[in-house]
Order: C-alpha cells, then sequence, then structure tokens
C-alpha cells in the first residue's frame, strides 16, 4: 500500500511540475487551428505577433504546443529522434491559393526529451 502512495505522490509532483501553457497576446487560437496549411490566409495577419511571441514555445513538450497550436500541418522524425512541427503561415502545397514557392512557416526542433529546443520562422528547408 506504501508503494502506490508513494507512485501517486511522485506523480502528483511531476504533473505538479510541468510547465503551464503561455497565453500568445494577439493570436486568436481559435482562428489559427481553423486555417490549416494556412488555406485561409488567416494565420499571415498573426505573423509579426507570432515573430515576437515565438520564445514562449521554448521547452514545451510536443502535447503542449498541439493544445496551444493545434495539430502541425506537416511533422518531420528526425535523426537521434529529434522531431520537428510544421505550422504553414502562407497557403501550403496542398492549398489551391499556393502561388507554388516555398512558403513560409512556423518551424519547431523537439529535443530526444520531446521539449521545443528551438522555434523559428522560415521559407524552405530549415
Amino acid at each position: 500500500m506504501a508503494i502506490y502512495r508513494s507512485l501517486s505522490l511522485i506523480f502528483i509532483l511531476f504533473v505538479s511540475c510541468s510547465k503551464p501553457l503561455p497565453a500568445l497576446e494577439g493570436i486568436d487560437r481559435a482562428q489559427w487551428i481553423e486555417d490549416r496549411n494556412a488555406c485561409k490566409n488567416v494565420r499571415a495577419s498573426m505573423r509579426t505577433t507570432l515573430d515576437q511571441q515565438k520564445e514562449k514555445l521554448l521547452a514545451l513538450d510536443q502535447m503542449q504546443v498541439v493544445e496551444l497550436l493545434g495539430r502541425p500541418d506537416q511533422n518531420e522524425l528526425s535523426s537521434r529522434n529529434q522531431k520537428f512541427f510544421y505550422y504553414f503561415i502562407e497557403p501550403g502545397p496542398d492549398c489551391q491559393s499556393s502561388s507554388g514557392a516555398e512558403p513560409e512557416r512556423l518551424a519547431i526542433r523537439f529535443n530526444a526529451m520531446g521539449l521545443a529546443k528551438e522555434v523559428a520562422i522560415v521559407r524552405g528547408e530549415w
């Protein structure tokens, strides 16, 4: 019975120590999530605000990023168990309004522990 109490205490401490979700001021979360692949071009209007606050995403885990920004438009598994999430800011290749040029996108690199290590707005490969 004591082991269950100890495990419960460890779980409570672990959950209470996780980083709370940041507030991204000036970014309408519902509109961001609804604009999959930036096909509606709503995310472009949030670009400057996002660029100014992208550091708030650092050290969040993958589930927290998904909770905050929705499912990524693209993701990639790289070497050494690094993972990348991409959110298009300009219409992506799956959009009818895509220009054919490399669209701008929010790129988040997660380390092997699943924590956001780098956040940048990029065009093309990162």
